[in-house]
């Protein structure tokens, strides 16, 4: 299972998060997204990586 997070671009991949937003089970092939704390972040300029940004396209979050 992996989790979705926001994290600072300041701090390392591995560190802090600043908030869980979702996360992603490939083996039972189940996400869960919470979908307003993604759009904000994705307002005040969130940059996703690929594979949340494809998670997200998927459940119609982004387009």
């Amino acid at each position: 299972m992996y989790r979705i997070v926001a994290i600072d671009v300041r701090s390392r991949r591995e560190g802090r998060d600043l908030r869980k937003v979702g996360f992603y089970d490939p083996i039972k092939n189940q996400t869960y997204s919470n979908v307003p704390a993604i759009l904000y972040f994705l307002e005040k300029g969130a940059q996703p990586t690929g594979t949340v940004h494809d998670i997200s396209k998927k459940a119609e979050i982004l387009k």
